[in-house]
Parts: structure tokens; C-alpha cells; sequence
């Protein structure tokens, strides 16, 4: 199953946020196949206000434990996550 992790940032948090990416991008590199996409949401002005990263993941608490897992969210970035399964109906590279 697919699931959605929509998180978004503790506002004026862009500096923690940089801080932290690298840390961040190794964590999800480490996911390997389990990762399907990821990126940031950007507010007005361009800058990263949250994030989306879509997993592969066996049940909703699983996908819960590797959101919690972040580096991003054990730094305390995030305001929110909800956690939602998601269906990849249009251009699914492997449907």
C-alpha cells in the first residue's frame, strides 16, 4: 500500500529545515524502492514550508513509524503530519 505523508513546517522554520536536510535526504535515500516521491511544498515566496513523501509501506502504523523517523520530524520541524493511503491511478511508472 501507498501512503502520503503530508508534513507541514512550524512556521519560520526554514533555517532548522536546512540544518537538517542532509540528514533528511540520506533518510529517505535510505528507503530505497519503499520511496516513491518526495519533495517540499513552497509557500508564496518560494520557500519550503512542508514536505510530501509518498512510501510503500505494509499498514498505516508502519508508514506512521517511518514518518517518525525522520530526521526532520526528530528535529522538531514539523507542525503536523497526517498520515493518508494513497492511490497512484495516473502515470505510475510501474502500474
Amino acid at each position: 500500500m501507498l501512503y502520503a505523508l503530508i508534513c507541514t513546517d512550524k512556521p519560520k522554520s526554514v533555517d532548522l529545515r536546512m540544518s537538517v536536510r542532509p540528514d533528511h535526504v540520506a533518510f529517505l535515500q535510505g528507503l530505497g524502492d519503499s520511496l516513491k516521491a518526495a519533495g517540499p511544498f513552497l509557500n508564496d515566496e518560494g520557500s519550503p514550508s512542508g514536505s510530501l513523501v509518498v512510501i510503500e509501506a505494509g499498514s498505516k502504523q508502519e508508514a506512521e513509524a517511518i514518518a517518525a523517523e525522520d530526521p526532520y520530524a526528530k528535529a522538531g520541524l514539523f507542525e503536523s503530519v497526517e498520515v493518508r493511503q494513497w492511490n497512484w491511478i495516473l502515470k505510475n511508472p510501474e502500474g
